[in-house]
């Protein structure tokens, strides 16, 4: 037991604050370009497999709800007008939340996972908020096994025909009020798939969507950014 208690205190506390720290030199984060550098030549936009790479009026645009953060558009670009950054805090809100439904949700989220028809990465992130590493419930967030004890759905996955009504059914069995994330490339843009039969698309084709976390998969700090970007806690977190 004694050994047991000094190797507790020597460990310390190994909870990462909710920004996740450093992260690794390699990690590919929100790609950014320079346009000062660029040259027009269009060949990062070809590169891309998403789409997620536009042109419009002969500047660069990039949609980050499709990114999936390959690194093919930096390759391609003889210019160095791309890079990866390290950030990853890139998710986004739809609309704000009214103050009631900040006051009812903010100090206890629960939260319904939907998987829409994933590949399960980023199914496997989320799992990872469960540990003493993250560590989720130190928020007042933690998951349920129903979405009749839900707040929130975190939906991951384009959303597949066999799965658009599952999803839709989830969504009018939880109670109001209600919020809805869409969690990586494929929830957020549906164009990591492209055109397909077997798909229907993007989250919001199906359900409305509150808030989006991109990436491919999103790491579990990305999401947990976009849990406390959606209740209004950001400025708290960092307090702590």
């Amino acid at each position: 037991m004694l050994n047991l208690l000094r190797k507790i205190i020597k460990t310390g506390c190994v909870t990462e604050p909710y920004d996740g720290g450093s992260v690794p030199p390699r990690f590919r984060g929100e790609v950014s370009w320079a346009e000062s550098q660029c040259q027009g030549c269009q060949r990062c936009q070809s590169a891309c497999p998403t789409g997620a790479i536009g042109f419009s009026d002969g500047k660069l645009t990039i949609d980050h709800l499709a990114c999936i953060f390959c690194g093919q558009c930096v390759a391609a670009c003889e210019h160095n007008a791309i890079v990866h950054t390290g950030e990853y805090q890139l998710a986004e809100m739809k609309n704000r939340l009214s103050g009631k439904i900040k006051s009812v949700l903010k100090r206890s989220l629960h939260i319904r996972h939907v998987d829409a028809g994933s590949c399960n990465a980023c199914d496997w992130e989320m799992t990872a908020l469960n540990n003493p590493i993250y560590d989720l419930q130190q928020y007042g967030i933690d998951f349920v096994p129903s979405p009749r004890h839900a707040d929130m759905l975190m939906i991951t996955g384009v959303v597949t025909r066999n799965l658009s009504q599952a999803l839709t059914m989830t969504y009018e069995a939880t109670p109001a009020p209600k919020l809805v994330m869409a969690v990586g490339a494929c929830a957020a843009s549906g164009k990591v798939y492209g055109n397909s039969y077997a798909i229907c698309g993007a989250v919001d084709t199906i359900v409305p969507v509150d808030i989006y976390v991109p990436g491919c998969p999103p790491r579990p700090a990305a999401l947990i950014y976009g849990l406390l970007l959606a209740l209004d806690r950001l400025e708290e977190a960092r307090k702590v």
